[in-house]
């Protein structure tokens, strides 16, 4: 059998346990905000229903989702014509009826909807599981990578969206990063921004272009909405509304001009300003709405079933993406069948703040293991002796462990200090005579001799 060499799909990554460390602490860190404010965790499965995904997320998210192949002989039952047209497209419903789930908002929606009768509503759930997208990777973007959801459905008051705000300060605070922006737009000014031109039709269309105006610039946003059927004209009108400058409260008042006739537009505008008033309220000042809020005309949030306030948070502190981003969406239990239910959620990118931390050096200073004490094994007695000691210093709530073989001390030294152990205890002859043990400090190189009582009271 010819030997393959091991390799890892593009757009994955293995996590070493200091690197797990280091997620464990973005996730721990997250779950205590999120606590705080009120949310439950739940799960959803890594896969669903094909037709549970599909259509929530526009044409362009559709074709990022994985799709897992029917078990068994999954081309038997394909028709044969369609087999010799090779187009895959057509292939798929006759191939797959699963999917990975492209993020968490949509399970959690189909959740919902089936646990209706035994929720309660509002309904406040966060949720921290892997998602999967066939996307081109790169720097920031992976095929599987963690997100880390909190929604809230069954209300429509704004003041969830405040929260969100602060759930986004404070957690990002508590994280260590200091320079970053809370983007907030509302699809409504986007629906009457698409009514002014005189193209509501094309709404879709324009908000797809405009949100990729970071990446591709304002020449490229013009001839993407040009393809996509806006004349010259619409973009002489489109131009101004996006390179809107000044504070939030500026382009707001600057909007209310624009979207005058357009009842949509103006409602859009006015619940920002309600989000704006409940974090001044929330503060006491408009101090973090200065510092980290700013409302950018250009956010469109991609993924249709977004339909008032949308948010997206980027950090000044390293050349990154977003690391979060979400908005409201009152009609999205209704493509389950649940009319009337509406719900408001934000995610955290946890694989980009993971390289964010990383690059800034903001991690806590994290050990290989979690192993608090080595007990060094000299030989057979002395491991006869040190294995119910072991089971002590564990029942005493010790993370400790023995060395499994007499090997050489060096060796066991060096274990010790690979895993970042921080305490080792030698137990020879004379400490099992004596009932006194050798515990050695390494960061300190110290030794010192302790009972077991000691030993306890030291460690816990």
């Amino acid at each position: 059998m010819a030997t393959i060499k091991p390799s890892l799909a593009k757009g994955t990554r293995d996590f070493s346990p200091l690197e797990m460390e280091k997620r464990n602490y973005i996730f721990n860190t997250l779950k205590t905000v999120f606590k705080k404010f009120g949310y439950s965790e739940i799960q959803t499965p890594s896969f669903e229903n094909l037709s549970t995904l599909t259509g929530k997320y526009g044409d362009e998210g559709d074709k990022l989702i994985f799709k897992i192949l029917n078990s068994g002989d999954y081309l038997s039952k394909a028709p044969e014509d369609l087999l010799q047209e090779k187009q895959s497209n057509k292939l798929i419903p006759h191939i797959t009826d699963k999917a990975l789930r492209y993020d968490l908002t949509v399970p959690f929606a189909r959740y919902v909807v089936m646990h209706q009768n035994d929720i309660n509503l509002p309904f406040k759930r966060f949720q921290i599981q892997p998602v999967w997208r066939a996307d081109r990777p790169q720097r920031g973007r992976y095929r599987e990578f963690y997100q880390c959801d909190v929604d809230v459905v069954g209300s429509e008051s704004l003041l969830n969206e405040a929260e969100f705000i602060l759930i986004y300060q404070e957690a990002l605070q508590d994280l260590g990063l200091k320079d970053f922006t809370i983007k907030i737009n509302n699809r409504k000014i986007l629906s009457g921004i698409a009514e002014v031109i005189g193209k509501p039709e094309l709404i879709v269309d324009m908000t797809v272009a405009i949100d990729k105006l970071d990446k591709i610039g304002l020449e490229g946003v013009n001839k993407e909405l040009l393809e996509r059927g806006f004349t010259s004209e619409d973009l002489d009108i489109l131009k101004p509304i996006i390179l809107l400058e000044g504070s939030s409260a500026s382009k707001l008042e600057q909007l209310k001009q624009v979207l005058a006739s357009s009842e949509k537009g103006l409602q859009g505008i006015a619940e920002i300003e309600q989000v704006f008033m409940y974090v001044r309220s929330f503060t006491g000042s408009e101090e973090l709405l200065d510092k980290f809020v700013e409302v950018d005309i250009t956010l469109a949030r991609g993924l249709n079933y977004y339909t008032g306030c949308i948010f997206e948070v980027k950090t000044h502190e390293v050349a990154m993406g977003s690391i979060g981003g979400g908005g409201r969406y009152d009609d999205l239990t209704g493509m389950f069948g649940l009319k009337g239910l509406t719900g408001v959620g934000i995610s955290f990118g946890a694989d980009r703040i993971y390289d964010v931390l990383e690059e800034l050096g903001l991690y806590p200073d994290a050990r290989v293991s979690n192993t608090k004490l080595l007990i060094v094994n000299f030989d057979k007695p002395a491991e006869k002796m040190t294995l119910p000691l072991l089971f002590r210093m564990r029942a005493a709530g010790i993370a400790a462990e023995l060395y499994p073989t007499a090997a050489k001390l060096k060796k066991q030294m060096s274990y010790a200090d690979g895993k970042g152990i921080p305490y080792v205890l030698l137990v020879g002859e004379e400490e099992m005579e004596t009932g006194r043990f050798t515990l050695k400090d390494m960061a300190s190189g110290e030794q010192f001799k302790v009972s077991e009582q000691e030993l306890v009271e030291k460690l816990v």
